[in-house]
């Protein structure tokens, strides 16, 4: 006896936390969860006020008698799991195993693992918060009762292995809604002219879009809708230099983002990064447990990961403010101290996230780091240092360009001092991602003053079409989650991770898209159970669920108003719903096996392959190839694409003479350029993508061009919060 000891999650966590603690504390893992509910069965008395029953989760057998033989030799157990409800209710668990009274101060709790953070949690312990762990409960609860009623009926109506969620299903359904309106979209047909123009006496051409008409001195903004109206334009312009006409100089300040929050952290990430939501926030939880950085140990570089809120700590804005001023200048340094809006004062718990110590700046441990921890410390530490420095400032100039009845527009900006630029700048989106874009934007100008001549060099129309919405990326489907209201920012990760596995959505490069099948499943749920694919009602739902996380509402109560209607809308819909026969498209090919049956598109377990119509008869299957443009680079004949089965439909090409009787083996995961060598190597060159933009490389990995500074590449290993559905 004598000893106290410190229950953690990770083994990584409880290895930082152990630099902090003396020699009287023992630290354990709990490796996650250690109870949950049955998966063999309901585990849920609907007729006993909704009594959950637990079980000791296979596989922790030996982890649960180890922590009871570490808690029986300890003079007190302390419980220091995640400060979120999720951990809440891992703390819950593990006290009831260990035959702790929970309400007893034997939790600790902290936004980062430090040693100042550890040691004040260590002198203030509390019991286990109640109401979050009813929460959680409640939400786990929930999603049993959905998924374990709704997924059997999916698979007597339409086939085995499907599920349905409270959260997944409606972001198929919001997934499915804008590839609707894609699908539905008219296109319309517009017109722009732009003149090419200096002024006299000058060579600095910029260029100048036509904006409306001008009466007198009025202007009036104008659309072009056709041909003919842009040829009007251009005949009324043809031969005619332009008058410089309200010149407007100003200066405006941009200010800086917010820090990061889970969703804004997973949003960047892909942006910049082009990390999934599962990437991301496996790799920054290993920055919050911490990495064992040369010279300092095990170290926790950011804050905890899963948070709502913006808020700042007083502590952590005056660290950032003094680095700011040394590494940019005092000037780069915000007057006050900034704090941000937070929209939820529920999850205000927490911080937002920000690395935890200000001297370990991200170049200065770039070789204990892998190359993905590094680039999203990076991303952390700039974003934050960015919102205590001063606002950029940036010098404004707009005008317009009279030429007869025509009014042409420029904008131009020029940034005078960066401010919060210097460390995170701004990035624009790809233009596929929005649904115009013709929109203005800034060009260099020279200085100009009114009534000035411009002479027109060129003045041409060009003919557009208006765009669609944008398919969602992880970033916007995110990003529209949040604004719904639909999750937390647990559940974000694993929900999107979920309904790809599923095969509801599909990845098309960033794209996510609806499937045949998450059409199907969709269509049904809206048709017979509106409120789980409602975005409203699962928004609302959320908001119950913030309610009883402060007491304000029993958790059964929140689960009696919605379970009696939702339980009597499966039986009626397990006697009145058709079985759906999935539709199989045929190909247009005779099976080359039996030369009888046709070749059909098929739904597996690992996505779309064909398959011979008279199978069991005959098996012959094939992968769902496509073809690309392009030559094999070894013997010259065509390329197929094919969708990984391991790598969750991450294309890559082949010979489309590979196969067992063929002698070509090319496969790769980048599609060759055609008929371009490397000109060091003599290597074939391939095509890479980077923010939207492709460029060429060579193949060679040992070629000259492509050789770098290689790090250490630690493996990811992705964990899933235990709240996804089933």
């Amino acid at each position: 006896m004598g000893k106290k000891l410190v229950i953690v999650e990770s083994p990584a966590k409880a290895k930082t936390i152990g630099r902090y603690l003396g020699p009287e504390y023992k630290i354990a893992a709990s490796v996650g969860h250690i109870r949950d509910l049955p998966s063999s069965t309901l585990g849920v008395n609907v007729n006993d006020n909704y009594k959950p029953t637990y079980i000791n989760m296979r596989g922790k057998e030996k982890v649960i008698k180890e922590l009871k033989e570490l808690a029986k030799d300890s003079e007190f157990v302390y419980l220091a799991t995640d400060p979120d409800r999720e951990g809440e209710a891992i703390a819950w668990h593990i006290a009831k195993s260990l035959s702790i009274d929970p309400t007893t101060d034997c939790r600790i709790f902290f936004n980062e693992i430090t040693k100042k953070a550890i040691q004040e949690s260590i002198s203030k312990p509390r019991g286990v918060d109640l109401d979050l762990v009813n929460a959680q409960q409640a939400r786990r609860i929930l999603d049993r009762l959905v998924g374990y009623e709704l997924s059997p009926l999916l698979w007597q109506k339409i086939k085995k292995g499907l599920s349905a969620g409270r959260v997944q299903s409606v972001a198929t359904k919001i997934v499915m809604d804008r590839d609707t309106k894609i699908d539905e979209f008219v296109s319309e047909e517009y017109w722009l002219v732009n003149a090419i123009v200096c002024p006299k006496g000058t060579n600095f051409k910029f260029k100048i879009k036509y904006h409306g008409s001008i009466s007198g001195s009025k202007i009036t903004k104008k659309k072009l809708s056709n041909k003919q109206e842009a040829d009007a334009v251009l005949e009324d312009v043809k031969g005619k230099d332009y008058t410089v006409a309200n010149l407007k100089k100003g200066t405006k300040e941009r200010s800086p983002f917010p820090p990061f929050t889970t969703s804004t952290l997973q949003q960047e990430a892909s942006k910049r990064l082009g990390f999934s939501s599962r990437k991301t926030m496996s790799v920054a939880q290993q920055l919050y447990e911490g990495i064992n950085i040369q010279g300092q140990g095990q170290t926790a570089l950011v804050s905890y990961i899963r948070t709502d809120s913006v808020r700042i700590s007083e502590e952590a804005s005056e660290a950032s403010r003094l680095l700011i001023a040394s590494v940019y200048g005092k000037e780069y340094v915000s007057n006050t101290k900034r704090k941000f809006k937070i929209n939820n004062s529920a999850q205000d718990a927490h911080e937002a996230i920000r690395p935890t110590h200000f001297d370990l700046r991200p170049e200065s441990i770039h070789d204990s780091l892998s190359n993905d921890q590094y680039r999203l410390y990076k991303l952390i530490w700039d974003r934050f240092l960015s919102t205590q420095m001063t606002n950029a400032v940036v010098d404004t100039v707009s005008i317009d360009a009279v030429c007869g009845s025509s009014v042409f527009r420029a904008n131009g900006e020029t940034i005078v001092f960066p401010g919060f630029l210097a460390a995170y700048a701004d990035i624009t989106e790809d233009a596929e991602d929005k649904i115009d874009n013709e929109k203005d934007s800034s060009v260099k100008l020279p200085e100009l003053s009114d009534g000035q001549i411009l002479a027109n060099i060129e003045t041409t129309s060009e003919m557009k079409h208006t765009l669609p919405p944008a398919h969602y990326t992880e970033a916007t489907l995110i990003k529209a989650l949040e604004e719904n209201g639909i999750g937390r920012p647990s559940t974000y990760a694993p929900t999107i991770s979920t309904i790809l596995e599923r095969q509801y959505v599909e990845k098309d490069g960033r794209h996510i898209k609806i499937t045949e099948l998450g059409k199907l499943v969709t269509v049904l749920l809206n048709n017979n159970f509106s409120e789980i694919v409602d975005v409203s009602f699962t928004a609302d739902m959320e908001k119950r669920l913030d309610e009883i996380e402060v007491g304000k509402t029993e958790w059964t109560q929140v689960i009696d108003a919605f379970y009696p209607g939702f339980h009597k809308q499966i039986l009626e819909a397990t006697k009145s719903i058709e079985k759906i026969k999935v539709k199989e498209e045929k190909i247009g090919e005779k099976c080359p096996l039996c030369n009888e049956g046709d070749l059909l598109q098929k739904e597996g377990r690992y996505g779309k392959f064909i398959a011979c119509s008279n199978f069991p008869k005959c098996n012959y299957t094939r992968g769902n190839e496509i073809e690309v443009n392009g030559k094999c680079p070894l013997c010259g004949s065509g390329l197929m694409a094919h969708k990984s089965r391991k790598y969750k439909g991450k294309m890559f090409y082949t010979c489309d003479k590979k196969g067992a009787n063929s002698e070509c083996t090319f496969i790769s995961w980048d599609l060759p350029v055609e008929d371009k060598k490397c000109e060091t190597c003599g290597s074939y060159m391939v095509w890479k993508k980077y923010r939207g933009r492709s460029y060429t490389k060579c193949s060679n990995k040992e070629c000259s061009t492509n050789i770098r500074k290689k790090k250490e590449d630690s493996s990811i290993k992705t964990t899933d919060d235990s709240s996804a559905e089933g």
